[in-house]
């Protein structure tokens, strides 16, 4: 029986919420998680942007379920990606880094699926499993890497080069590549199996640069303003950053454009997604396939002049990520509000396909939710970043990461181990030996105003901290469920060895 805890994590005690019963579904559908890679909520129209079109998240959004606010484990994507297929918290078994991936002996959604009887096609990006893993967890995968498509095209130069030119054909990008294999499974005739499709795309990651007729697509000037760099009790990072990456002497034009550019790449992403959803009607796999969409982690964007993301950044705009499902038999329309946390779709995945992990983990099923059920009000995100010297990524980047790998390598101390935890109303940020961070998120929702000296909300962080706290506490470490006999195993000595009497008589004696 799998140990799926529904409970309140943090809080003054721990609240036990009752199971729920199976929603009735149709037999099993099949699955696909359309996952872009660096998409921030608030980039996407049905999250609120008034710049960006994204007709088809919209529809997505429309014809299913959008969590408002769903946040992700870590802030980059090979730590986020291994929470999401695990249901655990980074600090659980330690896969914070890009160089340690989930191994043979550790559970995994896909896997789960396999066994459950789905094939499992992965399209796209790895970042989340040991190479060893992909036999029994995977039937097909390809990958192919869209950034290498975009620096073939340009040469950056100056101080910041993370900007570039963009302009490839938008059937010609490896993204599209992977699509059509994914469509490729959907038109097949011979379909016996349910299948889970896993589309972990490279848009809208940097560098900044979309397909030609996305990448001037938004004018830096219709843009609202971005979060301004040099605020106060910020971490100490934010300074390191824009001078390894030479974005101190950016302009503010500058950054709208990055700013500008993204929205290019994320309409790029939605067009994809439009030909995913047209390719799901057109083989008939609309009615029976459940599909949702999110995204590993978020990007700065140009906000606090910044770009890209950062392993110790916790702000909302890189763990606030969007979640739409669309599900066979859910309700169309629904908004939840609620705080949900990236890895629930491992739980709502393994539901859906009438199976269950084997393994204690602490996601939640959407299903209630994609129901139109009400959610948890009471619940909170918890996210983690950064490293200790100890377990620091010691990967030696070139080119446009150049920069980022010698900070991190040579200055481990702009890249520490923090935490935060998020409520409906606020974000706490827990960063020791460095700059703790408070936002009211109601009043401040780009979290500029640091209020963590503010004796007027005392009350509020120490409440939040305590509930930061019981998070570690329940859910520091999990057992195996196959446990070990407590005897010693059956010891047949040589025939040769000699045992002094003495030795064997107290032998005898125990």
């Amino acid at each position: 029986m799998a140990l799926n805890r529904r409970t309140l994590l943090g809080g003054g005690a721990v609240l036990g919420f009752p199971c729920l019963p199976a929603l009735a579904q149709p037999a099993r559908p099949n699955l696909i998680l359309f996952f872009p890679d660096e998409m921030r909520a608030d980039a996407l129209a049905c999250y609120g942007n008034p710049v960006v079109k994204t007709p088809n998240f919209d529809r997505l959004a429309r014809e299913g379920a959008r969590f408002e606010n769903c946040h992700v484990q870590y802030p980059v994507c090979g730590a986020s990606r291994c929470s999401l297929l695990t249901g655990w918290p980074t600090s659980v078994r330690g896969h914070r880094t890009l160089t340690y991936f989930l191994r043979p002996h550790e559970p995994n959604m896909f896997r789960y699926l396999r066994e459950a009887g789905y094939d499992v096609f992965w399209f796209g990006k790895n970042d989340a499993l040991a190479s060893a893993t992909f036999k029994d967890s995977v039937t097909e995968w390809a990958q192919a890497n869209q950034i290498a498509d975009i620096l073939a095209q340009d040469t950056p130069d100056g101080p910041f080069t993370m900007l570039v030119k963009g302009g490839m054909d938008r059937r010609k990008t490896a993204d599209y590549a992977m699509l059509q294999r994914a469509i490729a499974i959907l038109e097949r005739g011979e379909n016996t199996r349910p299948f889970c499709i896993f589309l972990p795309l490279s848009q809208p990651h940097p560098p900044y640069g979309a397909p030609a007729d996305f990448n001037t697509m938004y004018k830096p000037a219709d843009l609202p303003p971005l979060v301004p760099p040099g605020l106060a009790k910020k971490p100490g990072f934010y300074s390191d950053i824009r001078k390894a990456y030479g974005l101190d002497q950016v302009s503010d034009a500058q950054l709208r454009q990055v700013r500008a550019t993204y929205y290019g790449q994320v309409s790029y992403s939605d067009w994809l997604l439009g030909e995913l959803l047209e390719a799901l009607e057109r083989t008939g796999h609309a009615q029976d396939t459940a599909i949702v969409t999110s995204s590993d982690h978020g990007d700065y964007a140009g906000d606090y002049g910044l770009v890209e993301k950062w392993p110790s950044g916790l702000e909302s705009c890189l763990t606030h990520v969007p979640l739409i499902a669309r599900v066979p038999g859910g309700t169309a329309g629904v908004t939840s509000h609620p705080m949900v946390e990236l890895y629930d779709i491992m739980a709502t995945f393994l539901e859906l396909a009438g199976t269950q992990a084997r393994h204690t983990h602490f996601a939640r099923s959407l299903l209630p939710q994609i129901h139109g059920g009400p959610g948890d009000p009471l619940r909170a995100s918890f996210s983690e970043g950064g490293s200790n010297v100890y377990d620091a990524e010691k990967l030696r980047l070139g080119g446009l990461y150049g920069p980022k790998s010698a900070l991190l390598n040579d200055r481990p101390e702009t890249a520490s181990r923090c935490a935060s935890i998020k409520t409906g109303r606020y974000t706490y940020i827990a960063r020791p030996g460095g700059q703790n961070e408070l936002y009211d998120r109601s009043t401040d929702p780009r979290e500029e105003h640091n209020l963590i000296d503010d004796r007027s909300i005392a009350a509020t962080r120490a409440e939040l901290q305590q509930r930061l706290i019981n998070w570690y506490i329940n859910t520091s470490g999990v057992p195996e469920h196959d446990g070990d006999p407590r005897d010693l195993p059956q010891f047949n000595p040589p025939s040769n060895l000699q045992i002094p009497p003495e030795v064997r008589t107290r032998i005898l004696d125990l």
